[in-house]
């Protein structure tokens, strides 16, 4: 059965393609936003960073564990050392045997110490080594959130633009497809949804400005002894071909 519509509805859905098309490229640029693609990649980063910070606080938190350890250790060893020298000093060890295992003992207490002294060392250099390295991510992630920030303003201000064009173009279709007969539009729609977003196209300069392949002189007979009123369809591509002043008939 042949589609019917007056040639004022015909040249309407023109305006609406148009404004379709135009909604289109505002969903894509808010699909697409620059800052989309960077704020993905550095929450991406940023995620990798806060693992490497929590593994690295373990780390500052059991050296830091080991270094008190370690403290206690040679604070403890000392003071027995001290205490050892001071009876000694004080003349409190008067068996010579005794003083002798004291004197062997004390040279061990320093031995000890000198062990004891070095482990913390270590230690106090693998906890000065993970502190600086957390100090290094924590400074990445307030860049990583600094520059987050920014994009995320800039995003913001693009996309309220942009929705704000879009929702202009969607209300100006409203109004548009008033004009539009349900059954041309039923079928627009269905072409479009099938065509990658074009339903409609003009007939211009005897080309179809859906698939932008000209049309043999045949057919262009055919379509100009169609009645205004009468729907056609580009035999190419399908879509809903508009005659306008331009069409070359």
């Amino acid at each position: 059965m042949t589609l019917k519509a007056d040639p004022s509805a015909q040249l309407k859905l023109l305006d609406v393609q148009a404004l379709d098309s135009r909604a289109d490229q505002l969903r894509h640029q808010l699909a697409s936003l620059p800052e989309l693609a960077e704020i993905a990649a550095l929450n991406q980063t940023r995620a990798e960073l806060d693992n490497q910070s929590r593994d690295l606080q373990i780390v500052v938190d059991d050296l830091s564990t080991d270094q008190r350890k370690a403290d206690a250790d040679v604070e403890q060893v000392k003071a027995r050392r001290t205490r050892d020298r001071d009876r000694i000093d004080q003349g409190l060890i008067t068996n010579p045997k005794d003083l002798e295992r004291m004197q062997h003992e004390l040279i061990s207490l320093d031995r000890r110490i000198s062990t004891l002294e070095d482990e913390e060392l270590e230690v106090m250099e693998r906890l000065e080594e993970a502190q600086q390295s957390l100090t290094t991510v924590t400074e990445q992630i307030a860049a990583h959130d600094e520059r987050l920030a920014a994009l995320g303003a800039s995003r913001d201000e693009k996309s309220a633009a942009l929705r704000s064009d879009l929702e202009g173009v969607i209300a100006e279709r409203a109004l548009l497809v008033g004009d539009v007969p349900p059954d041309l539009l039923a079928l627009y729609e269905k072409l479009r949804a099938a065509k990658g977003g074009s339903g409609a196209a003009a007939l211009r300069a005897r080309q179809c400005e859906g698939c932008r392949i000209s049309i043999d002189a045949a057919e262009l007979a055919v379509i100009k002894k169609a009645p205004s009123d009468e729907v056609v369809r580009c035999e190419e591509c399908q879509r809903i071909l508009v005659r306008t002043s331009e069409s070359g008939l």
